[in-house]
């Protein structure tokens, strides 16, 4: 699984994703401009110290990247889509993009997309969801599709044990 955040604004809120994707083995993709400086304390202070553990990518524009990923599936995470996220089969090197938090992923990328563009539901009052939340709930639904490969999905207690 990848995530892709496609000129992302808020670095705390990169910085949350970044550590959801290292505690998911996810590689993150940063399509530019970005609204901030990668060696900022605030991205570093949401991501802490798993920062360093990122497997972290840079491209120039949605080209760019499209260019260094021929071929590959890419869900679209908008509010503008049809269908919710759970009705679509996520295979385990799909790409799932997100875009800026005050605007989305751009309607001229969203067109040509179309039959892979995904939404969250939520009641109609709401424009949207805080970004870093919304890749958590997609991400882990397409984590929990292709059986949580890798991942721990048993914990211990540290001074108990369970009955």
């Amino acid at each position: 699984m990848n995530i892709v955040l496609h000129q992302p604004e808020i670095p705390g809120n990169t910085g949350n994703i970044g550590r959801t994707c290292v505690a998911t083995g996810t590689p993150l993709h940063l399509i530019e401009p970005l609204g901030f400086r990668l060696d900022e304390k605030s991205i570093r202070r949401a991501g802490m110290d798993y920062w360093k553990d990122l497997d972290v990518h840079r491209y120039m524009n949605f080209e760019e990247f499209q260019e260094q990923h021929p071929g590959a599936k890419i869900w679209m995470a908008t509010t503008k889509a049809k269908r919710a996220y759970t009705e679509v089969r996520y295979g385990k090197d799909d790409y799932i993009m997100f875009g800026k938090e005050s605007a989305g992923i751009p309607e001229e990328i969203l067109v040509e997309h179309e039959e892979s563009c995904i939404r969250i539901p939520m009641l109609p009052a709401i424009r949207s969801l805080n970004l870093s939340n919304s890749v958590a709930i997609v991400l882990y639904e397409a984590l929990r599709q292709n059986g949580f490969a890798h991942m721990e999905t048993e914990g211990e207690l540290h001074r108990l044990q369970w009955l």
